[in-house]
């Protein structure tokens, strides 16, 4: 099938920040004709909530990552949510424990509360951004469920050892894929190797719906579970089986999903094109930085590229923030310690030092696009940025 890619249309965070004078906006978001055709005849159908093109996208999805089902969802984080939720059908109780990293996006620690679960946080190793699979054994208690290990920024989280420790306990692994759409660990797809997978689809991931999310599983009784999750736990027209959720997907979202899916190895050969480009060129910065890195084991599905400040340089994260910023290039921080540099995390009474790995990644950290609307010229520009910064340092 002939590609859709060079006729998609970039709209929200790429062009918004185009519009504000980034010459490397971070994010982008691909709209194909023929998502814009088929928006048109759903709005002709007036058949605007799930239907045909949702059961077609959840299809091919499934179909893309390998695996027999997929169950497409109002959010990344639902998708998050609901996956933890399905654990009641596997013996769970409200009140359990999920294992997840400390540094990721807030929607990990708070889908696993939504779910009526309790998070468990492991620190990270500084150099992958990703949980640490040595310290997770330590966290493990009888209530312990389930291992939610997220790879962050696409890179791969270390799944021989977490699915390793999650089999000696007898434990569910859900993965939280959000930003790792495309990713490969040990030449299986990243999404088909725990028990759960969940992918967000917001704009400026690699596969988008605008807003939305993806479970996908090889398990048919968690397949069957998820499905009446996202609708108030229904089971046939209007039994009510399970404590649910709305989360629905529409016709709507899943039109762009479906356009997405047709280019989708056309975003992803341009995004790794970019991120490849980046670390070779960063090497150069190696006594200041740890960078995203790609390993002989894997390969990077990109959501962005994170450069962390090593100890020791003369500058903060605040001033190469900035000098990014004013030369445009746009950057977002590298998300937080969720327990303890989070505000409503608080009650969890964990302090300050509790987890050094991802407190020092959020204190120093940031990352900038690696989308499918910049190229080479774009990630050549960032480089002598840095460059130019760096020499302004000394």
């Amino acid at each position: 099938m002939k590609s859709d890619f060079n006729k998609a249309t970039a709209i929200s965070d790429g062009q918004e920040a185009s519009k504000s004078g980034y010459k490397v906006p971070f994010g982008t978001v691909s709209i194909t004709s023929k998502a814009k055709k088929l928006i048109d005849e759903a709005i002709e159908r007036r058949w605007l909530t799930k239907g045909k093109y949702v059961r077609e996208f959840e299809e091919k999805f499934a179909e893309l990552f390998g695996v027999k089902y997929g169950i497409a969802v109002s959010s990344g984080t639902d998708a998050d949510a609901i996956a933890c939720a399905v654990l009641y059908d596997f013996g769970a109780q409200r009140g359990d424990e999920i294992i997840v990293p400390a540094l990721t996006f807030v929607a990990t620690g708070n889908a696993v509360l939504q779910a009526g679960f309790t998070p468990v946080f492991v620190d990270v190793e500084r150099e992958t951004l990703n949980i640490d699979p040595k310290k997770i054994e330590k966290a493990i208690t009888p209530k312990t469920r389930a291992i939610m290990p997220v790879h962050l920024m696409g890179k791969p989280a270390a799944m021989d050892e977490i699915l390793s420790i999650a089999q000696k306990h007898k434990l569910y692994v859900i993965e939280d894929a959000a930003e790792a759409h495309g990713a490969q660990y040990k030449g299986k797809k990243i999404g088909a190797i725990g028990d759960m997978a969940c992918f967000s689809l917001y704009a400026a991931h690699i596969v988008t719906t605008i807003e939305g999310g993806m479970l996908i599983t090889n398990n048919e009784k968690m397949a069957e579970a998820a499905r009446s999750l996202r609708n108030h736990g229904i089971d046939g027209k209007f039994q009510f089986k399970r404590i649910g959720f709305s989360a629905k997907m529409n016709e709507i979202e899943a039109a762009v999903g479906l356009g997405n899916i047709e280019i989708f190895h056309d975003i992803l050969e341009k995004r790794r094109a970019n991120v490849r480009h980046l670390i070779k060129a960063f090497a150069r910065f190696d006594q200041y930085f740890w960078c995203l890195k790609e390993e002989a084991h894997e390969v990077l599905g990109p959501h962005a590229f994170s450069i962390v400040l090593k100890p020791g340089v003369n500058f903060t994260k605040d001033e190469f923030v900035t000098y990014l910023e004013k030369q445009g290039v746009d950057s977002r921080n590298l998300f937080y310690s969720i327990p303890t540099q989070t505000q409503s995390y608080q009650f969890m009474n964990h302090k300050l030092g509790d987890f050094p790995q991802s407190e020092y990644c959020s204190d120093h950290g940031t990352h900038i696009g690696c989308h499918q609307d910049v190229g080479v010229v774009q990630m050549d520009y960032v480089v002598k940025v840095v460059e130019d910064f760096l020499k302004s340092k000394g």
